[in-house]
């Protein structure tokens, strides 16, 4: 599993690159963060607003920070 977090370093970003990070620690969870600061990169995805949550390469969030269940719900469903 591969988790990207779209942004260029704003507060928000690195909010939900903390989040997430302690989810993936906390649930014992293998996968790859990765942290997207590219803007081409960004516009890949078709987001307008950051941050941005990507999972298997498929955009989940964008704009928003996402309460953790949701982001837990969001990578269960991607193990399956």
């Amino acid at each position: 599993m591969v988790i990207k977090i779209l942004g260029v370093g704003c507060s928000r970003c690195r909010k939900l690159e903390h989040q997430v990070r302690d989810i993936v620690a906390s649930k014992n969870i293998d996968t790859t963060i990765e942290k997207v600061t590219n803007i081409e990169d960004m516009m890949k995805y078709g987001i307008m607003t950051t941050p941005g949550l990507v999972i298997n390469d498929k955009l989940k969030s964008s704009g928003i920070l996402p309460k953790n269940e949701q982001i837990l719900n969001w990578i269960e469903e991607e193990k399956k």
